[in-house]
């Protein structure tokens, strides 16, 4: 998606708004870094106090992190995002579970009475995609396909308020992932999602909230808590997922 150069007048509003469009559709994507002070003056055709204005903006709003001596990158898809990111990032992670739990147990029920065959061909794919990350190793894309996962769950359930809430939690989902999971992915930490696909698939809403309510507890043991239990007394392995 190109840039192109503000015409009328409040341009730090319209570079802000630029940039803010950039983000939110995907073109930088959060962990991206946006292009350097210079090369935004040159692509915008803007003054480099209007650049540097805009960044400062949107980073005040949570959307961008200026790092001295590396460069400016994009944390939050939204201004909530940046707000719920910077807000609870240092919470309890049994309170971050519990929220989980909640929100996608909840997601998963409306999922298996909602789900449409186009939202169950994405389900496989993406549990696909998961199995493929984890099989290759890598704990960064094993945290992005995890999560990718879980969204596409909630967004089957086709609650515009609760995809929403979920979406603006999402970088920090994948940040108490990314602190549970560690840089190696160890083959008896597993926790197969096979069982939460195919009781969408099948329409049982209670099977489907039971699996997804239990995934977050499991993620506790890392951080020395609740690693014997989940929220309702079942054993569990501490795992990513």
């Amino acid at each position: 998606m190109p840039l192109t150069s503000p015409r009328r007048s409040a341009l730090v509003d319209q570079v802000i708004a630029q940039l803010r469009n950039q983000i939110t559709s995907g073109e930088w994507p959060v962990g991206s870094r946006i292009p350097t002070e210079p090369e935004l003056v040159a692509l915008m055709g803007v003054a480099r106090n209007t650049v540097r204005e805009a960044v400062r903006a949107l980073a005040h709003n949570g959307l961008l992190d200026i790092r001295q001596g590396s460069g400016t990158y994009v944390i939050a898809t939204s201004e909530l995002a940046g707000v719920m990111h910077r807000r609870f990032a240092g919470a309890e992670p049994r309170h971050i579970a519990e929220v989980r739990s909640t929100l996608e147990s909840s997601a998963a029920r409306l999922a298996a009475e909602r789900r449409t065959e186009r939202d169950l061909l994405q389900l496989d794919a993406l549990l696909e995609r998961r199995e493929e990350a984890w099989a290759g190793g890598d704990a960064e894309v094993f945290v992005a396909a995890d999560v990718s996962l879980h969204m596409a769950v909630v967004a089957a359930s086709h609650n515009e308020v609760l995809i929403e809430l979920y979406a603006d939690l999402g970088e920090l989902v994948a940040d108490w992932l990314r602190a549970d999971v560690g840089t190696v992915l160890e083959p008896a930490a597993h926790l197969d999602h096979a069982r939460l696909i195919e009781a969408i698939r099948r329409g049982d809403g209670d099977a489907a909230a039971s699996e997804a309510a239990g995934y977050p507890f499991v993620c506790l043991g890392k951080d020395g808590k609740d690693d014997s239990e989940d929220a309702q007394g079942a054993p569990v392995t501490p795992v990513g997922g």
